[in-house]
């Protein structure tokens, strides 16, 4: 120890503490979230200009509540669960990055034609069971069925979503187009499709299960 300095060495190692202490109080850096959004028309933001599907207003809404999120559009408008099964494994092999949460979106057009919906069942099914396979959380988007297809079908056809998601542990948001179905203000001319006010209404309601989803 010096004569000139007795303290010197000590003053080097408190300064040396709150070095350490400043850097572990510090903030972490934001960590890139990848979502995946898996669907037919709603998710692919059918009709509308680019940045104005459900993808890009999702991923503007997480990053304006402090995620720093990138939402891939996997949306393909007219699949069915059938379809979204088919495509599912290459889908996910092309990404350049595996998702931290996949929003599946499907059954929709199963139900608008009509289609027996224990086969959408047993799609939808296999497109979670994959995904769980490759250890990727999901976020069930539900639907519910139209009246004019009858209570039979309403019922087994209503059921998928919430049973799906209870039998894989899956996050659920019951009904996709909650706030947005049978208002046309907030649909395209075509009366079917969101418009972007509609997306902006399903992106809100659905933010909050997602931000769930992800731990935030």
């Amino acid at each position: 120890m010096s004569i000139r300095d007795p303290y010197g060495a000590l003053r080097r190692l408190v300064h040396a503490l709150l070095l350490i202490m400043a850097a572990s109080a510090a903030p972490a850096a934001a960590k890139d979230v990848h979502i995946l959004a898996f669907g037919d028309s709603l998710t692919a933001g059918y009709g509308l200009p680019p940045g104005q599907g459900f993808a890009p207003q999702l991923e503007d809404m997480l990053r304006r509540n402090g995620v720093r999120a990138f939402v891939t559009n996997a949306g393909v408008s007219g699949n069915t669960a059938a379809q979204g099964r088919a495509r599912l494994k290459w889908t996910l092999d092309g990404l350049k990055a595996k998702p931290d949460l996949a929003i599946v979106a499907l059954g929709a057009n199963d139900m608008l034609r009509g289609l027996p919906p224990r086969q959408t069942r047993a799609d939808l099914d296999a497109i979670v069971t994959e995904l769980k396979r490759r250890d990727i959380p999901v976020l069930i988007a539900g639907m519910l069925a139209a009246p004019n297809l009858g209570s039979r079908y309403m019922a087994e056809y209503n059921r998928i979503f919430p049973d799906l998601a209870r039998e894989h542990g899956a996050e659920l948001y019951p009904f996709f187009l909650a706030g947005v179905a049978g208002n046309p203000a907030l649909a395209l001319p075509d009366r079917v499709h969101p418009n972007f006010q509609g997306i902006k209404r399903m992106v809100s309601g659905i933010t909050p299960t997602v931000l769930r989803a992800l731990g935030k």
